[in-house]
């Protein structure tokens, strides 16, 4: 199984502020679609609330949510990590969701965006078991610049 995680961060880790993306920036989002095309994703119920376009096309849209009666059309319902099915899937948030799936994960993409924002929501503290494996800087036409990382789990000494 390998489950990957997926992100986008400004300075000081922040991820979402009020259930939403708090900065565009042309062409960062790009990569998000790219790398989740064509595989599952795993999301938190009010990360799929926060969704512009429910269920997200071309994949496979799986919700984590404490609820048990919590239906939505076009999403795959689960009520813990366990219940996940596929043996790749995407991990793309919220905040707790990454808290809980970071553990089992062996892959994350980190978009590491030169702005200071206010939010409510951060990316996970990573540890020295993560290792940078791959590395883009890219300025957006706005002039925003972002780095964006794939990371790998260390393998136990």
């Amino acid at each position: 199984m390998t489950i990957h995680m997926i992100w986008a961060e400004a300075r000081n880790r922040v991820i979402g502020a009020g259930n939403t993306i708090p900065w565009r920036v042309p062409g960062e989002q790009r990569i998000f679609k790219e790398r989740t095309m064509g595989a599952a994703v795993v999301m938190g119920r009010a990360t799929w609330d926060s969704l512009p376009r429910k269920p997200l096309p071309g994949r496979e849209n799986i919700v984590l949510t404490r609820n048990p009666a919590w239906t939505a059309a076009g999403a795959t319902v689960i009520h813990s990590l366990d219940d996940v099915k596929p043996d790749d899937f995407w991990v793309m948030g919220g905040a707790e969701v990454y808290a809980e799936f970071l553990p089992r994960a062996g892959h994350i993409v980190r978009t590491r965006i030169d702005i200071e924002v206010a939010g409510d929501a951060f990316a996970p503290e990573l540890g020295d078991e993560w290792v940078v494996t791959e590395s883009a800087v890219v300025e957006a036409p706005t002039g925003v610049s972002y780095v964006v990382e794939d990371l790998r789990r260390r393998d136990p000494a």
